[in-house]
């Protein structure tokens, strides 16, 4: 597995736009709107944060699934592409007050 399954899994969150909200999950989550996915959002990153904190590796791994897959779902409601991220990300390499990323192991 590697970073390109946020990019498959964008495709298929797209892909429930319009899906019937009684048999998709995702499309329930776009049928109510972006507040409610913000909301959702935020409550996963909490959630994800009470694990980190409580140290609960097993738990973290799960919730941070959870708040990415949320993530992606309100990037798409507002058409936000996966590639814009990366591409933002990428300009900020080597700035200072960012982690340096480098193509190399140190």
């Amino acid at each position: 597995m590697d970073a390109a399954i946020l990019e498959r899994l964008y495709t298929v969150i797209e892909s429930r736009r319009g899906a019937d909200p009684e048999t998709s999950y995702t499309a329930k989550m776009f049928d109510r709107g972006t507040h409610k996915i913000a909301q959702k959002v935020g409550e996963e990153a909490v959630e994800a944060l009470i694990e980190a904190v409580r140290g609960k590796k097993k738990r973290l791994v799960s919730e941070s699934a959870d708040l990415l897959y949320h993530l992606l779902i309100l990037w798409a409601d507002q058409e936000v592409k996966p590639s814009e991220i990366w591409a933002e990300l990428a300009a900020r390499e080597g700035i200072p007050g960012y982690v340096h990323v480098s193509k190399e192991p140190d």
